[in-house]
Parts: structure tokens; C-alpha cells; sequence
């Protein structure tokens, strides 16, 4: 019976931990980064496609995939597969296509989402005012002996006996012995 219990705990126990690892911060915002990135690609796709390209298309082919330079000899394409059949080509028209795609996500997204919410969370902070960063140990301990030091030191700048508290002053009395000796007072 007692093997069911702790079965049915630990299995509560490893949901909870799930729960609790889906509905942290970091996941939730990575999963709307992803379906907000897919969704944005397309975008940028569309723009390479049909801005970009044609500009580029202006000094060449339209399709930046057909761009290629041959390293070796001349190159020959068979019209029909589009392959290359004599020399090595190097085609580096799909690697231009993804570069501008890469940089025009980049600033797309820079401009658009990063650089304002940038200005927003300064905007916030600066209503919210200065914010006070909590002291360490090491700053409150040093705190509590100056003011342990400041406590124990005489208005003329002299130290009190050490265990003297702020009562122990010309006035005080001394303390019988408990040997059932006199009691001297000053």
C-alpha cells in the first residue's frame, strides 16, 4: 500500500514540476517567440521575393539561385535538369538570398520590436524612479560593527571597556561579591 502512495506522489510530484516548468516566464515567451518568428518569416520571404530580387534581378536574373561563378574551366548547365556537367560551379546566389534575408529579418525586427520596447521599458523605469539594490552581507555586517564601534565610543572619542554598556559611567555602582563580602559604592 505504501508502494502506491509514494507512486501516486511522485507521479503528482513530476506533474506539478511539468506545470510548473510550462508556466515559467522563459518557455511561454519562447514559444510565442517561435510561432511570431514562423509567422514573420514568411513575411520577410515575401519581401526578398518580390522587392529585393527583382531590384537585384535589375543587373541579372531575376532568381537569385541561378547565380554561380565556375572555379574550374568554363561550366556547362544541361538546359533540362539544370545540373552542371563540365567544370565545378559555385553558386553563390542562394547564399546572397539567405544573407539578405537574414539582414532584413534582422532589422525588421530591431527596429520594429526591439528598439521600442527598449524605449518602453526606459519610459517605465524612469516613472518608477531610482530602484534601490538590496546591500549584501558582507555591507550589512561592516553597517552593524560601525554602528557596534560608534555605540561603544565616549562623546570624547574614548572606548568604553569592552562589555561596558552606555550605563557604565562614574555613577554606576559596583556590584556586591557573592561571597557575602561589602558592598562598596563610589
Amino acid at each position: 500500500m505504501s508502494n502506491e502512495t509514494s507512486a501516486e506522489s511522485e507521479k503528482k510530484g513530476v506533474l506539478a514540476g511539468f506545470r510548473e516548468f510550462l508556466m515559467r516566464g522563459n518557455v511561454v515567451e519562447l514559444a510565442v517567440a517561435v510561432v511570431v518568428g514562423t509567422a514573420f518569416s514568411k513575411i520577410v520571404d515575401a519581401i526578398v521575393k518580390g522587392f529585393i530580387n527583382p531590384l537585384v534581378g535589375a543587373i541579372g536574373t531575376q532568381d537569385l539561385d541561378h547565380y554561380s561563378s565556375c572555379l574550374k574551366g568554363s561550366c556547362k548547365i544541361d538546359p533540362t535538369t539544370g545540373e552542371v556537367t563540365e567544370g565545378v560551379a559555385l553558386n553563390w546566389g542562394p547564399v546572397l538570398s539567405a544573407t539578405l534575408t537574414f539582414v532584413i529579418t534582422a532589422a525588421v525586427v530591431y527596429f520594429l520590436m526591439i528598439l521600442p520596447m527598449n524605449k518602453y521599458k526606459e519610459r517605465q523605469a524612469a516613472k518608477a524612479g531610482p530602484v534601490e539594490v538590496p546591500k549584501t552581507e558582507v555591507e550589512l555586517l561592516g553597517e552593524i560593527r560601525d554602528a557596534l564601534v560608534a555605540q561603544r565610543t565616549d562623546s570624547d572619542g574614548s572606548v568604553d571597556p569592552v562589555g561596558a554598556g552606555p550605563s557604565a559611567g562614574a555613577d554606576a555602582s559596583v556590584t556586591p561579591p557573592r561571597s557575602g563580602g561589602v558592598s562598596t559604592e563610589k
